[in-house]
């Protein structure tokens, strides 16, 4: 497995970075499968080391536990959203054009890309969307936001909050409207696939397209 993409984050989540070994992203790959595929509650780091033929002990060589490894998956698909934001608007100076580009990526980050072959998207989108919240839903969060283990969602929410700016520099929540966004996004995926009644998305089939859509809308209302 290459790497042929590769994100700096925060150091506090990790005793040993697993992007750097073929170990390190072996556990990265198959976190993202076991969870994605039993719930992070099941998920233990022997049912992992099984499955990679590996022990416990080398697993908490990289990770102290299995709360700061999914910290560190979240963080890495915060990670991915901003990089597909920033490349995407790159060349683009229209603001509302930009806008509707971080829609897209904030609806359509779970598809596979080749840049990433120790990660599958769509799972790890998943997993933020089943299990995300728990990693900041805690009674540790203010010791950990201390140290900058939400590092990489802030700086993801300053992207698109620049953004907003950029078509109403006198709009007067852009931070509350960007975090807002990118929590909606997850919700209305959610609650389209398995929880109908509580959204207005009416196919299951391109449900994803139909997000993008609302999202959409709700900016065009209070933006423009």
């Amino acid at each position: 497995m290459s790497v042929k993409l590769r994100f700096y984050l925060n150091e506090t989540l990790y005793i040993k970075d697993p992007q750097d070994s073929k170990l390190g992203r072996k556990i990265i790959q198959y976190s993202v499968e076991i969870i994605s595929q039993i719930g992070f509650e099941a998920f233990t780091f022997k049912k992992l080391a099984a499955e990679i033929h590996s022990t416990e002990a080398s697993l908490y060589r990289y990770f102290e536990n299995k709360h700061l490894l999914l910290l560190y998956l979240v963080n890495w698909y915060w990670e991915w959203v901003n990089y597909l934001i920033t490349l995407n608007t790159m060349n683009i100076r229209d603001a509302k054009k930009k806008l509707e580009i971080v829609i897209r990526s904030l609806v359509f980050a779970s598809e596979d890309n080749s840049l990433v072959e120790f990660i599958n998207e769509s799972k790890l989108h998943r997993i933020v969307v089943f299990e995300g919240a728990k990693a900041y839903h805690t009674i540790d969060i203010e010791k950990e936001n201390s140290v900058g283990m939400f590092k990489s969602y802030k700086d993801l929410i300053a992207v698109i909050s620049g953004i907003v700016l950029e078509v109403d520099p006198d709009f007067k929540y852009p931070h509350a409207l960007a975090s807002s966004l990118f929590e909606m996004a997850n919700n209305q995926l959610f609650f389209a696939r398995y929880l109908p009644k509580l959204t207005d998305v009416s196919s299951k089939k391109n449900y994803d397209v139909e997000v993008e859509k609302i999202l959409n809308y709700f900016l065009n209302k209070l933006l423009f």
